[in-house]
């Protein structure tokens, strides 16, 4: 086949995927204009993604997720608006954006309240913690056939019979929220820690046995730089706990603010745009979170080969 006859081969098959999509546009029209406004959309963000995709450059990475974000709200607000969608069930993402707007002096109060107060001091205390008790389990095997089932049993408690139990002990302020958050990231951090800790091969230690290093000179120079992917994955895995359990705490008793608490009480009030636009500000600041932890991530452990190439 030669270059003329492949291109026009190409060709063929675009005008042929062309006209099947234009039939399948036609033929939402005919059941409901919305929808076919809504597969316009979709099938241009789709081929404009897909054109994108093939250049592998920085810029089309960074256009893409834009790209189908982007889409995904204008398809959430042509529906809303279109199928006349009550706000009740599901408010309109410009409905959501404009509360946004009007309500920040509250979502800042509610932001400092759940995730400064409650969730980073329960992740903080709750991730130290479980890397001073990581040391102490590698340093004295024992505590790890004691412990580790332990932290496994707790790990497996469901948070919404806990978080009630630790707003008695510690009053309804973010002190129980923190309790709450310290119970939920502290044996996975441990875990992934105590993983790390064991990582490092029998030569590597033998090696440092030969250069007559002592357990904290070997911890510190060796163990502790191949366990850092292990520690960061802990650390991860920690920040989507965290704000989840600083939330689902406020439920079971918080003073007049909170993110959990605002949620829990514009439901009941049927205010369901100041409920998504808490969503929205749980999100950005889970994402920031996390982002945060992975970029320290990709500074510190370069070295590794799941780096590589990023």
């Amino acid at each position: 086949m030669t270059a003329r006859d492949a291109a026009h081969g190409g060709w063929t098959a675009g005008l042929v995927q062309l006209g099947l999509l234009a039939l399948l546009v036609g033929a939402a029209a005919l059941l409901s204009p919305v929808l076919a406004l809504l597969l316009v959309v979709w099938l241009g963000a789709w081929r404009l993604n897909a054109w994108l995709a093939r250049s592998d450059t920085r810029a089309a990475r960074i256009l893409v997720p834009i790209i189908f974000g982007l889409t995904l709200l204008a398809l959430w607000e042509i529906a809303v608006r279109g199928f006349d969608i009550s706000a009740v069930l599901l408010p309109a993402p410009s409905d959501i954006a404009a509360t946004f707007a009007a309500s920040t002096g509250l979502l800042w109060q509610d932001f400092v309240q759940t995730v400064i107060k409650g969730a980073m001091s329960g992740y903080v205390i709750g991730c130290g913690a479980a890397f001073l008790m990581a040391i102490a389990v590698d340093r004295f095997p024992f505590l790890q056939r004691g412990l580790l089932p332990i932290g496994n049993f707790m790990a497996a408690l469901p948070i919404i019979g806990l978080a009630p139990i630790l707003v008695m002990w510690f009053g309804f302020d973010w002190e129980s929220k923190a309790a709450v958050v310290v119970v939920m990231v502290f044996f996975p951090m441990l875990v992934n820690t105590v993983q790390g800790l064991a990582d490092t091969g029998a030569m590597q230690r033998d090696l440092m046995r030969t250069y007559a290093a002592s357990y904290w000179q070997t911890l510190l120079k060796l163990r502790l730089p191949a366990a850092m992917p292990f520690i960061f994955n802990g650390l991860k895995i920690a920040t989507t706990l965290a704000l989840i359990g600083a939330i689902v705490a406020e439920f079971f008793g918080s003073p007049t603010k909170g993110m959990g608490f605002r949620i829990s009480i514009s439901v009941g009030q049927l205010a369901m745009d100041l409920v998504w636009a808490e969503i929205v500000v749980a999100a950005l600041a889970g994402s920031a979170f996390y982002g945060a932890i992975a970029l320290a991530e990709k500074a510190l452990t370069f070295w590794h080969p799941s780096q590589r190439g990023r």
